[in-house]
């Protein structure tokens, strides 16, 4: 064994120390959400139903004229005489208004070359709400499929609660799957349903996921929503939250897309997912830690440890780097085994929250055999994680619709 100075023993203990214990933090926070949702669903309260609200369902669409009639035709069952449907063409030069338009839908288009965004589409359906405006508000993204009854629900619980409300939303996996397709499903059912069942299940407010939204009038029509944020639906969330209305979880309420097949649409898809997210960890965590302690909040403290919680697969490559520099320090330089000791239980928290996660709420669409395919996964996602610290994205980028979903659409 090589024996390294006393002196820089200590020093790299601490630093193995200080990683394992910053590491600890968003692995138990990711083991107690996947555990809590294995607990028995929240008895309600016994409140008196009202009557169903006024709804305007606004979907922001920017040249989808290959799926935006599956997605209208899905929401137009749902709706009553008294409701509305309206499409925000944003900056559209294909023929995604004139669909709309045929569908008897109404139709706002939006012509701005520098202010481009969801978050600015949706202040400008905001803003033509407002001579009429419903009783609650739901967003739905154009390349997404409200399940039948999601529409209501959620606008009840909004009404009821006067407070946001999130509903399940899901990845299908595309016509013709790879391993890689089935373990991002995964991590998007862990991220948007497992998670923020077991929150739910422990009484506390969920993170917006950006589709499947519903809010009453009075919230959020005086929410900030003009940026060109490439997560502007997270922090919209933070924000109400911090303003007393944190969002709530609608399990029974789905919407659902499918994953993009094209390797460079599914790219861009994560890379403005993670290093959004990346990005309000780090510019929104403090807010949120300071104004929890500060009013003194458990419901924020809840989201602010929540949002702590990295990618899982990110989480896993950090744990892996850590745990084998850690091993190879303690074996070869005889530094102090507790960091590895931390670890290895970080790592077991770790595998357990995607096991229970697995089991309970994805053996029925993923096979076991597809897990095998995490390191592959692991490998693909290297270059995503490189470019946000080198070149990370500052502003929104539309996701490339799959060809063949085009096509299909186009020849029904």
């Amino acid at each position: 064994m090589v024996q390294i100075p006393e002196q820089l023993s200590l020093i790299a203990t601490d630093f193995l120390l200080a990683f394992a214990i910053l590491l600890l933090v968003p692995s138990l926070v990711l083991y107690v959400e996947c555990i809590a949702a294995l607990l028995p669903a929240r008895l309600g309260k016994g409140r008196s139903p009202i009557p169903r609200p006024r709804i305007a369902v606004l979907v922001p669409a920017h040249n989808e004229e290959g799926i935006i009639e599956a997605t209208l035709m899905a929401l137009l069952p749902e709706l009553l005489p008294q409701d509305q449907l309206v499409v925000i063409a944003d900056n559209c030069s294909d023929q995604t208004a004139a669909i709309a338009q045929r569908l008897n839908v109404t139709v706002i288009e939006r012509q701005d070359a520098v202010r481009r965004g969801k978050g600015y589409a949706l202040d400008f359906g905001i803003n033509f709400l407002a001579d009429h405006p419903p009783e609650v508000v739901v967003v739905m993204d154009a390349d997404c499929v409200a399940e039948p009854g999601t529409i209501a629900k959620i606008a009840e619980m909004a009404a009821l609660s006067h407070r946001p409300v999130q509903a399940t939303y899901l990845l299908k996996q595309p016509p013709v799957p790879t391993p890689k397709d089935a373990i991002s499903m995964l991590a998007f059912r862990v991220k948007n349903l497992v998670r923020p069942v077991g929150l739910n299940r422990l009484g506390l407010p969920c993170l917006l996921t950006g589709t499947g939204m519903a809010f009453p009038w009075s919230i959020i029509k005086t929410a900030s929503l003009a940026s060109g944020n490439i997560v502007e639906d997270m922090n919209l969330g933070l924000d109400l939250a911090i303003a007393g209305y944190p969002p709530m979880f609608c399990s029974s309420a789905e919407v659902t897309s499918i994953l993009p097949q094209q390797e460079r649409a599914a790219k861009t898809q994560r890379t403005r997912w993670e290093q959004g997210h990346l990005t309000t960890m780090v510019t929104q965590g403090p807010r949120l830690f300071t104004m929890a302690f500060r009013k003194g909040r458990f419901d924020l403290l809840a989201l602010a440890l929540d949002l702590l919680i990295p990618p899982l697969s990110l989480l896993v490559m950090l744990w892996l780097a850590g745990m084998m520099l850690t091993l190879a320090a303690t074996i070869f330089g005889g530094v102090s085994s507790l960091p590895a000791m931390l670890l290895a239980l970080e790592g077991l928290l770790i595998l357990v929250a995607i096991l229970t996660s697995w089991a309970k709420y994805s053996r029925s669409v993923l096979p076991a055999k597809m897990l095998l395919a995490i390191p592959l996964y692991l490998l693909w996602k290297i270059p995503l994680y490189f470019k946000f610290l080198t070149k990370p994205e500052k502003s929104w980028i539309r996701t490339e619709r799959d060809v063949i979903r085009d096509q299909s659409s186009r020849e029904a």
